[in-house]
């Protein structure tokens, strides 16, 4: 069974397109009306980390709507809601230990800009308003997020009713901004981020906002180790606050709580979503330090942002669940293991003329397709992500799903998908992932070559 968009009353993504209706959902599998079967490999927008159709997810729902699903968070907390905050920041690092919460990764990463803005404000540094940020980024459709966002395609049509904040180059060592070997680069994309605040004025910058490991934008492009480090000192010794966006790669989808645990670095926020909740529910929210929490505390004793489903009873049953299914299972440690294999497998498909880079942490990782290999020269189709997009449907078509984008050579060129499995993906499902790819990427190959 397929909708016809114009034959719904649903706006869909697609409209030119029929599309399939899911039925259920088994661990890694999703399953539509007429039977067939798709390895959900990028976890839908990287956010079913766990796999679906956990029972004891559904009856821990019934029992909280049961007894109250909705409680407004300026009048009441509630047990579920002060518990998956706790767990939450025993998760963080050391000194990140409040946490608010949202329902989308946009909200998120706007109510960190707006818990920095304010955090100035308590303490009297009212100029501080700017935030940098990276081409090859993505922080949200909302217009505030948008503006921090540096994908070239998403913005284009909004740029008359953008925030026009300040933007360093992405940390993109396969196709380097500055045309530099690592590590005789000496980092110099992390250096940028110190001449971009003298040129705006150290005093009128709030924060600068990146992502550990880039998602949608890049295609899991993973920085040295050198990067967040130097980025963490620039960040504080100009008083420059650091908001780390955790959105994908929080909660175990690297191989550790968050993915700014790999170069122990310690940010001053840290947005998250996604696997917060393993799309069993909308969650989102920030996580802040210590030291910015008791400035609003001892200032004006109110941070007022967030929404009608902020911190309900019911977003904290959930998440709670969903941690607890998490750390029963070992699954941060699951994928810390399990990833080398992983990229093992991916790495099988180098051989392919068309893959230009394969890359990425964890279970969160990236393919990036070239015309030529030798010059990794992009292939010049009009239209975004072409080649990309004929991979992901290739894949659909044989049961398999992945996660398109585009744009990173010039923010137009360029083809890159991710596959970012649950982290309850097996190693017989890891290879039939690699097999089932690896003939996608074949028949693309035979209508491009």
């Amino acid at each position: 069974m397929t909708v016809n968009p114009d034959r719904s009353h649903m706006i869909h993504y697609n409209l030119k397109r029929d599309i399939p209706v899911v039925d259920r959902g088994e661990g890694i599998y999703l399953i539509d009306t007429d039977g067939k079967r798709y390895i959900d490999a990028c976890s839908g927008p990287v956010a079913a980390n766990i796999g679906q159709g956990l029972k004891e997810i559904a009856e821990d729902m019934a029992r909280q709507a049961a007894r109250v699903a909705f409680a407004y968070r300026t009048q009441f907390s509630s047990e579920p809601i002060e518990r998956f905050a706790s767990m939450i920041a025993g998760m963080a690092p050391e000194r990140l230990n409040r946490v608010f919460f949202t329902t989308s990764g946009s909200d998120a990463t706007e109510i960190a800009v707006r818990f920095a803005r304010q955090y100035h404000l308590e303490r009297g540094d009212e100029k501080r308003y700017l935030i940098v940020s990276r081409w090859l980024s993505y922080h949200g459709i909302t217009l505030d997020a948008l503006s921090m966002s540096g994908i070239v395609a998403r913005r284009k049509h909004f740029v008359p009713t953008l925030v026009s904040y300040p933007k360093i180059p992405a940390c993109y060592c396969y196709r380097c901004p500055y045309q530099l070997p690592y590590p005789q680069c000496g980092i110099a994309c992390a250096r940028k981020l110190e001449e971009e605040i003298q040129l705006a004025g150290p005093e009128y910058v709030s924060a600068f906002i990146a992502e550990p490991v880039v998602g949608a934008a890049a295609g899991a492009i993973t920085p040295p180790p050198e990067y967040f480090p130097m980025i963490r000192d620039i960040c504080t010794r100009y008083g420059v606050l650091l908001i780390v966006d955790e959105i994908m790669t929080g909660f175990g989808r690297t191989g550790a709580n968050f993915a700014v645990d790999h170069w122990k670095v310690e940010p001053d926020i840290i947005a998250f979503a996604k696997g917060a909740s393993a799309g069993y529910w909308p969650t989102a929210g920030i996580i802040v330090s210590d030291t910015l929490y008791a400035a609003v505390r001892d200032g004006s004793g109110v941070f007022s942002p967030g929404h009608t489903y902020s911190g309900t009873p019911m977003m904290g049953a959930v998440g709670v669940k969903v941690l607890e299914y998490i750390e029963k299972h070992g699954l941060v440690r699951y994928v810390e293991d399990t990833s080398p294999y992983l990229m093992a497998r991916l790495n099988s498909l180098r051989a392919h003329p068309i893959v230009g880079d394969v890359r990425g942490l964890g279970f969160f990782t990236g393919i990036e397709f070239v015309q030529d290999k030798a010059t990794k020269a992009p292939f010049e189709f009009e239209g975004f992500s072409k080649v990309s997009n004929m991979v992901v449907r290739k894949a659909f078509e044989n049961g398999l799903i992945v996660y398109p984008g585009g744009g990173t050579v010039d923010g137009h060129k360029g083809d890159h998908i991710l596959v970012a499995p649950p982290l309850i993906t097996t190693r017989g499902e890891i290879d039939r992932i690699i097999q089932l790819l690896d003939a996608a990427i074949s028949e693309v190959e035979a209508d491009l070559l």
